[in-house]
């Protein structure tokens, strides 16, 4: 019997960082030759998932939850302080050169491309250090090129190009290799809204026709809704969601939007039936509890002339907004009481 075994495989990864914490002053100084105190970082705290071959993976989380360290446990460039990891079969921190050969990292705040050279000659410098087959490099730079709409860009120095195409430049290098994994950091950071888009589509169109696993940690919402069936929310370096994004808005959000329009306009005050977000002389929207949908909606078109009536889900990127500052506050809440617990030295 075949059995098919996860492209990536996390289990309890964990990554704890040590900061010397030093006291104020000179004196400060001096008690930290004597005796050094330290804080403990968690940037990751048991992270446990697995990912199967062609799925579209979101990353989500706020500025510091851990998203990145993962990555780069996932990429070898980190050793994990404990816990376990498989990418493609290879243990990521043994650094293989068969796994190397097989995946891709692209962060959209670091250069991967020679700064003072054509992109094509970065990317010939690529084709040599995997030992990229001519005929093939020349294909698939071909295809690429083409998709990402930059064949005419080739032969500019890097540090010429827009950051929308050299944001393609990078993703071209990145994918010469034809890697089966691509791990992808703000792959869109910075850009314009069309560059966005073509990015976006480009890589839509990419994992449908390759298959390839990519995992993508983004903090535009679009990012996410266009090209991910499935996201990961960490905070705090734990994972506390692993499903489908319209499953967010279901488990974490306790509200729905009824938008309503009159036959004329309404005089009497409608906050009675719900927090009003937006208001105009003939129409007003209300965040009304999931619970209270229907009764509310009687209610209201029994009280108003109502000509139209529709009701939605709070927009994801709020929701998530929204439960990561309630996070943010019960960790805060969590980390006081432990400190005033905690015995005076």
């Amino acid at each position: 019997m075949h059995v098919i075994m996860p492209v990536i495989e996390a289990s309890k990864l964990t990554k704890v960082y040590r900061t010397y914490r030093k006291e104020r002053g000179l004196w400060g100084s001096v008690k930290g030759l004597l005796k050094r105190r330290y804080d403990e970082t968690r940037a990751a705290d048991e992270v446990s998932f697995q990912i199967e071959e062609g799925e579209f993976v979101g990353f989500l989380g706020p500025n510091g939850a851990g998203k990145t360290t993962v990555l780069k446990m996932l990429s070898g460039l980190l050793n994990p302080t404990s816990g376990d990891a498989r990418v493609l079969g290879f243990v990521p921190w043994e650094r293989r050169n068969e796994m190397k050969r097989q995946f891709s990292l692209l962060m959209g705040q670091k250069n991967a491309l020679w700064w003072d050279l054509p992109a094509q000659e970065s990317l010939e410098l690529n084709r040599a250090i995997y030992g990229i087959d001519r005929n093939r490099f020349e294909k698939v730079v071909d295809g690429l090129s083409d998709l990402l709409e930059v064949r005419d860009k080739m032969n500019v120095m890097v540090r010429e190009l827009s950051l929308g195409e050299r944001m393609k430049m990078e993703l071209i290098a990145a994918l010469i290799h034809q890697p089966r994994v691509l791990f992808l950091d703000e792959p869109t950071i910075g850009l314009d809204v069309v560059s966005q888009k073509r990015v976006r589509e480009f890589l839509r169109i990419y994992n449908e026709e390759h298959h390839i696993v990519t995992l993508l940690t983004s903090h535009y919402m679009q990012d996410i809704e266009e090209l991910c069936h499935r996201v990961l929310v960490i905070d705090h370096g734990k994972i506390f969601f692993d499903g489908p994004l319209a499953e967010i808005v279901d488990r974490f959000s306790g509200y729905k939007i009824l938008s309503l329009t009159f036959e004329k306009e309404a005089t009497r005050d409608l906050s009675r039936f719900g927090e009003v977000t937006e208001q105009t002389p003939v129409s007003v929207q209300l965040k009304v509890p999931r619970a209270k949908v229907t009764e509310t909606c009687r209610e209201l078109l029994e009280a108003c002339d109502v000509s139209d009536i529709n009701v939605q889900e709070v927009p994801v990127e709020e929701v998530i907004r929204q439960l990561f500052g309630e996070r943010h506050e019960i960790h805060r809440g969590a980390e006081i009481g432990a400190a005033a617990a905690a015995p005076v030295a």
